[in-house]
């Protein structure tokens, strides 16, 4: 197998300026290896730190100690001591990211938004348009929206909206947050085909998944967190 993420011995504290200087551990020696083709879903209670190592992974925070590995451009990319270039070319290439939330651009419409990440590639733009239309039109994203803001759209529509854009790049590294967890039964299974295809073209994918019918259809592993551990058992 061919391994496209490895977190080694990683922590994380928050540190409370606005409450004296209060230090909230979230984890401590979380290890996690992520190959390509597998989903390990982050599984624990709420306040376990799932979100915290997710977004570590993304380089959105930076850990006391330890290493992030991912797999970019043939070499091996620390996220923990990279610089702020290395990130953005990261994200840019290799780690795609769904958060729950979409990070509306004023005046952009729905398809230039979608369509984004591969024109900035390089990507002919045509082509990025036909393949932005097509996950908009899988996610069941009305057409008429397509030429619109998506600020002044329900908040599934613009889920689905951020999840065409985290899914229009065949990223090597995929984090989701979430990503179906402002959806109807329809839209769930929507997602969960894109997920299983990423998963088919070798893609890794790390996510969080409250929703316990999805968790079962896409996790080939659970990474267990607790409070004072962090392990992983296999999905049965």
């Amino acid at each position: 197998m061919t391994t496209r993420l490895r977190v080694d011995n990683l922590a994380k504290t928050f540190i409370l300026h606005n409450q004296q200087g209060i230090r909230l551990p979230v984890f401590h020696d979380a290890s996690l290896e992520v190959n390509a083709g597998e989903c390990v879903v982050l599984h624990g209670h709420s306040g376990s730190g799932k979100s915290t190592l997710l977004r570590s992974l993304y380089g959105n925070y930076l850990p006391d100690n330890g290493h992030i590995w991912v797999k970019h451009r043939d070499q091996w990319i620390d996220m923990v001591g990279a610089q702020a270039r290395e990130i953005l070319d990261v994200r840019r290439h290799s780690v795609g990211w769904v958060s729950q939330f979409l990070r509306v651009i004023p005046r952009i419409s729905a398809l230039h938004l979608v369509m984004q990440p591969l024109v900035e590639l390089g990507v002919d733009k045509a082509e990025a348009e036909q393949r932005a239309a097509a996950l908009l039109q899988h996610l069941n994203v009305p057409e008429r929206l397509w030429q619109l803001a998506p600020s002044t759209f329900s908040g599934g529509e613009q889920q689905r909206v951020n999840i065409a854009r985290g899914f229009i790049v065949d990223y090597p590294v995929l984090l989701l947050d979430e990503p179906t967890a402002s959806l109807d039964a329809t839209n769930r299974a929507a997602v969960v085909t894109l997920i299983e295809k990423a998963k088919a073209r070798g893609a890794a994918v790390v996510g969080i998944f409250h929703d316990e019918e999805v968790r079962e259809r896409v996790a080939d592993r659970l990474h267990v967190m607790t409070p004072d551990s962090v392990n992983a058992e296999n999905f049965a």
